[in-house]
């Protein structure tokens, strides 16, 4: 099962925009995660079609699994 950590934002309008991981260290926290998040608010480190990011909102894991229905190639 594929793992992705997605952390999600709030830019200037107001908009959610998140931002996905692959493949994140096992067992993240909290007290891990959260000073990234700062870090790409105070830094403004990404570009948004609304603008700076100005609010970290949450992170979560997400898990991915596929089951094969129809075999491919």
């Amino acid at each position: 099962m594929a793992q992705i950590l997605e952390m999600s934002f709030q830019n200037e309008s107001g908009r959610t925009t998140r931002i996905q991981i692959p493949d994140p260290k096992e067992n993240l926290t909290p007290q891990e995660i959260q000073p990234v998040m700062d870090l790409v608010v105070s830094r403004n480190l990404f570009a948004t079609s609304g603008g700076d990011i100005v609010k970290a909102l949450g992170a979560r894991i997400l898990i991915r699994d596929a089951v094969e229905i129809i075999p491919g190639e």
